[in-house]
C-alpha cells in the first residue's frame, strides 16, 4: 500500500513540475479529503541557521494510509534572490476539502488566510523583505540572532490568536483571493525546492508525526533545518484546538487533478483561461479560419466564466452580510460547485463538438478500390 502511495507521490511531483507556471490561484493541486486537518499547533520558531534563509510554517499533510501528518516548519533557502514563500493551504471545494501547494515567487500570493504564524498572518507576509539582494528579517515575529545576523530590522505586527488550519467548509476560515493577490500567481515562479521535498518526505515517514498519534501536539512542531529531525528540533506547546479523531466513514483522500473540466472546481474563479489551438489542415486560409473559430468560442466560454464568477463572489459578499451559518454557507459552496461544473461540461461539449467540425475528412486507399 505504501509503495503506490510513493508511486502517486512520484506522478504527482511530476504533475506539479507540469504546472510550475501556471497560476496557482487558479489551480487546486495536491490531495482532496472528505474531512479538515487539525488545528495548526502552538510552537516557537527555531533560531535562523545562516543568513538568507527564509521561513516556512508548518502545516498538515495527507496520506491514504496514515491519515494527516505534520510537516514541522523550517528554514528554507529560496530557489533564487528575491523570491519569497506563498505557503500551501487547505480549501473547501463543495465536496471534500483540497490541497493548493506553496510556491517561491516575487510576492506572497493567497494562501487561504490561514495564521500560520511568524509573520504569515493570513495575507501577505511581514516577517521581512528583500533589500540590495539581501534578506532583512523583521525581528518581531522572526527568530534571529543579531550578533551574526546584521541585516535586521523590528516592526511591530499584530498577532491574531486563530489557529484553523483550513479555507471555507464549516468552520474555515472565510478568506477570498483578491485580485492583486491572483496576479501575483500569475507571476512566474516555482514550487517547493528539493529540500522542502526531501523535508515533507521525512515528516511523512515519521509515525510520531501523524495526527492519529499525537492528537495535532506534534513532538517535533519546528527544525532549524529541513530534514533534521533529531537535532534542533522544537516540540509543541499544545494542540492549536480540540483533535477530533476522523469518523469512522470518512472517506480516503485522493489525489486531485487541474481545477478544469476533468476535476472538481468548485468556483469559477478556479478555473483556468480557455484557450485552443486549430488542428492544422495543411491550409493557410483554412488553418486562420479555423483558428479564428477557436479564439472566438474560447472568448464566449471566458466570458460565461466570468459572469459566473462575479455572480458567486457577489453571493459571498451577501453571505458575509447576512452572517450566513455553517450549514447555509455549505449550502452555497455545494451550489457554486455544481454551478461551476455544470458549465465546464457545457464547455467541454462545445470544444469536442467544435473539434470534430474542424478534424480532417478521411480519405480512402490510395488505390481507390475497396479494401480486401
Amino acid at each position: 500500500m505504501r509503495t503506490a502511495v510513493a508511486i502517486r507521490s512520484l506522478l504527482f511531483s511530476l504533475v506539479l513540475l507540469a504546472l510550475s507556471q501556471v497560476s496557482f490561484g487558479q489551480v487546486a493541486v495536491g490531495i482532496s479529503v472528505g474531512f479538515g486537518p487539525p488545528a495548526i499547533p502552538v510552537y516557537e520558531q527555531p533560531i535562523c541557521p545562516a543568513d538568507g534563509y527564509l521561513w516556512t510554517p508548518g502545516y498538515w499533510a495527507y496520506d491514504d494510509v496514515d491519515g494527516y501528518y505534520w510537516v514541522p516548519g523550517t528554514w528554507i533557502e529560496p530557489p533564487e534572490v528575491g523570491f519569497l514563500w506563498t505557503p500551501g493551504y487547505w480549501g473547501w471545494g463543495g465536496s471534500a476539502f483540497f490541497f493548493h501547494e506553496g510556491y517561491w515567487g516575487p510576492h506572497v500570493g493567497f494562501y487561504g488566510g490561514i495564521n500560520y504564524g511568524f509573520g504569515y498572518g493570513g495575507v501577505g507576509y511581514d516577517g521581512g523583505r528583500w533589500e540590495g539582494g539581501h534578506f532583512s528579517y523583521n525581528t518581531y515575529v522572526n527568530h534571529v540572532n543579531t550578533t551574526i545576523i546584521h541585516n535586521t530590522y523590528n516592526t511591530r505586527v499584530t498577532v491574531v490568536n486563530n489557529h484553523v488550519s483550513y479555507n471555507g467548509g464549516a468552520g474555515g476560515v472565510e478568506a477570498r483571493e483578491s485580485e492583486q493577490e491572483r496576479s501575483y500567481a500569475s507571476e512566474r515562479h516555482v514550487g517547493p525546492v528539493a529540500a522542502q521535498t526531501q523535508h515533507y518526505e521525512a515528516a511523512r515517514g515519521n509515525p510520531e508525526l501523524r495526527a492519529s498519534a499525537n492528537h495535532g501536539k506534534p513532538p517535533i512542531a519546528a527544525t532549524a533545518r529541513p530534514g533534521e529531525f533529531h537535532n534542533n528540533v522544537v516540540p509543541a506547546k499544545n494542540a492549536g484546538g480540540t483533535y477530533n479523531a476522523p469518523p469512522a466513514n470518512a472517506a480516503h483522500g485522493n489525489e486531485a487533478r487541474p481545477a478544469t473540466a476533468a476535476s472538481n472546481p468548485g468556483h469559477a474563479n478556479e478555473v483556468q483561461e480557455h484557450k485552443y489551438t486549430a488542428p492544422n489542415s495543411g491550409n493557410d486560409a483554412t488553418d486562420k479560419k479555423y483558428q479564428q473559430q477557436q479564439d472566438k468560442l474560447a472568448a464566449k466560454q471566458n466570458q460565461e466564466h466570468q459572469k459566473l464568477q462575479q455572480q458567486q463572489e457577489k453571493e459571498h459578499q451577501q453571505a458575509a452580510q447576512k452572517n450566513y451559518n455553517d450549514q447555509q454557507k455549505q449550502q452555497m459552496e455545494q451550489r457554486h460547485t455544481q454551478q461551476t461544473q455544470q458549465l465546464e461540461q457545457k464547455h467541454t461539449t462545445q470544444q469536442q463538438q467544435m473539434q470534430q467540425h474542424q478534424a480532417p475528412a478521411s480519405h480512402p486507399p490510395s488505390g481507390g478500390g475497396k479494401p480486401h
